[in-house]
């Protein structure tokens, strides 16, 4: 019943793509939001250290192919991804897999050859930023005061983590730009998948939107099989982060945007680097600065602010 009221809820909406939904629970987070954002984190969080050991042997492209037919290939094998679609909801989903994969998940790894990961990092910090304010321009309302506060707080903890690192590479416009682009787009993604996780739930919608992405990253995925070569270890690598890191985290952050709202869902972005700094610090030999571990904190204040009840 819960699923049909929905639905005629948000028929008219439906109909235009650039428009979202407030979150089914606007109070605080329950044990559930707080296991599907923790998880998201986790998982998206160590996508960085299966990257550093899928680059080993392939290039950015056939990864980035690799990830997104790999998690739409398994979300496939689920009945419940199978179920029908409206076609008025069609173009939403196409604008989806372009601004959420498509275009990210191309610009990333061009940006990455002029700009370092702690300048990347820094920047896609901003996506919540986006995503607030893409919200507030769709729903003409101001997230309350509390969660505003969390959204500076976490954006200088996501800076502080990555402030260490700022000076070692390049960091020339072109890179600076397209991770801007993609922060853009992952703030107009989110806002986007609100109502189409509530019309339809997490998997018919994420599967959709990765066969899609499919399609659009394999130009750059085919250009990719000339330089890389095979190992065992990355492509084990690169398989966890296709099937986990992308098919499952999807579903996973889908529903999260549904539950608690494209605003407080983006938040995301600043959990991601505390979880790659403990791994970097785990596996990589990677030292915590001053400043990192303050970003911690700062990034758990944050998140705990936008996490109370909307007033």
């Amino acid at each position: 019943m819960r699923w049909k009221t929905c639905r005629m809820d948000a028929t008219e909406p439906r109909r235009r793509i650039l428009s979202t939904s407030e979150g089914v629970n606007r109070g605080e987070f329950s044990s559930v939001d707080w296991a599907l954002f923790v998880g998201v984190a986790v998982i998206w969080g160590s996508s960085f250290l299966l990257m550093d050991i899928g680059l080993e042997a392939f290039e950015p492209g056939l990864i980035t192919w690799l990830r997104v037919g790999l998690g739409a290939t398994v979300l496939w094998m689920v009945p419940e991804a199978r179920r029908p679609v409206d076609a008025g909801d069609r173009g939403r989903l196409l604008a989806l897999s372009i601004l959420w994969v498509g275009i990210p998940f191309t610009f990333f790894p061009i940006a990455q050859q002029f700009v370092n990961s702690a300048i990347a990092g820094m920047l896609n910090g901003a996506m919540p930023i986006f995503a607030v304010a893409i919200a507030v321009a769709l729903l003409r309302r101001w997230p309350r005061r509390l969660a505003l506060f969390g959204l500076v707080i976490g954006l200088a903890g996501a800076i502080a983590i990555s402030a260490p690192s700022v000076g070692e590479g390049s960091s020339e416009a072109l890179g600076v730009g397209l991770v801007v682009i993609a922060a853009v787009c992952y703030g107009l993604a989110v806002n986007i998948a609100a109502p189409l996780q509530q019309r339809y739930g997490a998997l018919p919608v994420m599967a959709r939107m990765l066969a899609l992405a499919t399609i659009w990253t394999a130009p750059f995925g085919v250009f990719g099989l000339t330089g890389s070569s095979f190992a065992w270890g990355p492509l084990v690598a690169i398989g966890v982060a296709g099937i986990v890191g992308t098919g499952t985290a999807f579903v996973l952050m889908a529903s999260l945007v549904g539950r608690v709202g494209a605003s407080r869902a983006s938040f995301i972005a600043y959990g991601i680097p505390v979880v790659a700094l403990v791994l970097g610090v785990a596996f990589r030999d990677d030292s915590v600065t001053a400043p990192a571990f303050v970003g911690i904190v700062l990034v758990i204040a944050g998140a705990l602010m936008a996490s109370r009840r909307d007033r």
